[in-house]
């Protein structure tokens, strides 16, 4: 094959339309998966939106935003003049693996390196209502007191008896399908109920992890610069951190050598904490690819993926995990009220069981009536209205600190 003459785009067929799904995020899917299933390689040539345009029969303004969000995620490079070419490498491994592969690797006692830990502050700051460049805070003003309420009267209104004095042991059954179907229309997971763990929020969802599968002195990984409330809990599991560094395409594994066995690689790809940086699809299934290989579980903290101001939500790295490495979490916390204390879990199952048992001896900390009050939420249109409407407020706050900067550099500069 000689690489910028191919067109294999050409003979990628256009998915079947499901019902209430866009011929924008099709042709999305269908590109995308034609990159990760090694259709398209790296440095092959892509078909222009009027070519793909006559063959799917899709507008070519839905295929330069198509075009646009592959680029933005590192899929694609466009240059005026010489098109659209494939950029991300695809490692030959996870073409290769079968979804419910497991790889057996030696335990090293003694690691061949060590990393060295960056000084951390412990001090911490509590966030405050009103307080400026506070990101971890969602805003108690875009959702009433009295919202919440009639949704909340109207789940407890309808609820049975027996719920009052029992619940389902991952949580309310209703509210892990509303879950359910926003992962899988919204964050492009292939899920179902049964697979959501309730928790009351990442962090939770963590602890349980690392109590579950870290041992004194194993290896986690974990993004330098990073969230230091989470290498605490590591910590706290008796780990080792190594502290991979972060560039312009997320997390960079070169670091890390391949004799350390590492339990736990703790990540944020859809907006890194705190640099902001989007994984690219390449670090992606390098990430993949290497997890594979060494046993390795991924955590995928999705802690603000609603509030992506350059495009639609970037798609979840579980949702290419063909290979069942990927733990994601998620939190309501931050796209509702912080006291909310609601989150959930998405796990493969051979953890999940391990989770769950722990989860029984700990007891549960979320109560009925919240779930069923949130399941009440999303069942209508309110949640997403929520979310555009909170989208909306805090890309304006962003925009005037932006702005703001921006002038007083130039004033700086002169």
């Amino acid at each position: 094959m000689v690489k910028g003459k191919n067109t294999a785009g050409l003979d990628l067929p256009l998915p079947t339309s499901p019902v209430g799904v866009t011929k924008s995020e099709l042709a999305y899917q269908a590109m995308r998966d034609g990159i990760v299933n090694g259709l398209l390689q790296a440095g092959d040539r892509l078909p222009s939106t009027r070519v793909l345009s006559q063959r799917w029969g899709v507008g070519r303004g839905t295929l330069e935003s198509v075009f646009e969000r592959l680029q933005l995620e590192g899929y694609i490079t466009r240059k005026v003049g010489s098109g659209s070419r494939v950029s991300a490498t695809i490692p030959d491994r996870y073409l290769k693996a079968v979804s419910t592969a497991q790889t057996t690797v030696t335990r090293h006692k003694e690691p061949a390196m060590v990393e060295a830990a960056p000084v951390s502050v412990r001090k911490h700051y509590q966030a405050q209502v009103g307080v400026p460049f506070v990101a971890r805070l969602a805003s108690p003003l875009l959702i009433s007191p009295a919202e919440w309420a009639a949704h909340l009267q109207r789940a407890m209104a309808a609820m049975q008896p027996e719920q009052m004095c029992s619940v389902e042991p991952q949580g309310a059954w209703v509210l892990r399908e509303q879950i359910a179907k926003y992962l899988r229309n919204h964050r492009g997971i292939d899920c179902l109920a049964d697979q959501i763990l309730i928790t009351n929020g990442i962090r939770h969802s963590i602890d349980l992890l690392a109590r579950c599968v870290v041992k004194p002195g194993d290896h986690v990984c974990v993004e330098d610069p990073g969230y230091p409330a989470v290498h605490h809990i590591f910590e706290q599991a008796g780990a080792n951190l190594l502290y991979g560094p972060i560039d312009q395409d997320g997390l960079n594994l070169g670091g890390i050598s391949n004799e350390i066995e590492c339990r736990i690689a703790y990540v944020t790809p859809a907006h890194q904490s705190p640099l902001g940086v989007i994984m690219s699809a390449t670090r992606r299934m390098t990430l993949l690819d290497w997890a594979q290989r060494n046993n390795t579980w991924i955590i995928e903290d999705d802690y603000d993926s609603e509030f992506n101001y350059q495009s639609a939500p970037l798609p979840a790295l579980k949702s290419i995990d063909t290979m069942n490495r990927v733990v994601y979490c998620g939190s309501f916390n931050q796209a509702l009220f912080s006291n909310l204390r609601l989150g959930y879990m998405l796990a493969p199952p051979a953890l999940q069981r391990k989770v769950l048992d722990l989860w029984h001896t700990v007891g549960r900390s979320v109560g009925v009536s919240e779930q069923l009050g949130l399941a009440a939420f999303m069942q209508g249109p309110a949640f997403l209205r929520h979310l555009r409407r909170s989208r909306q407020e805090y890309q304006t706050l962003r925009d005037i600190v932006l702005e703001t900067l921006r002038a007083e550099a130039g004033t700086l500069s002169h």
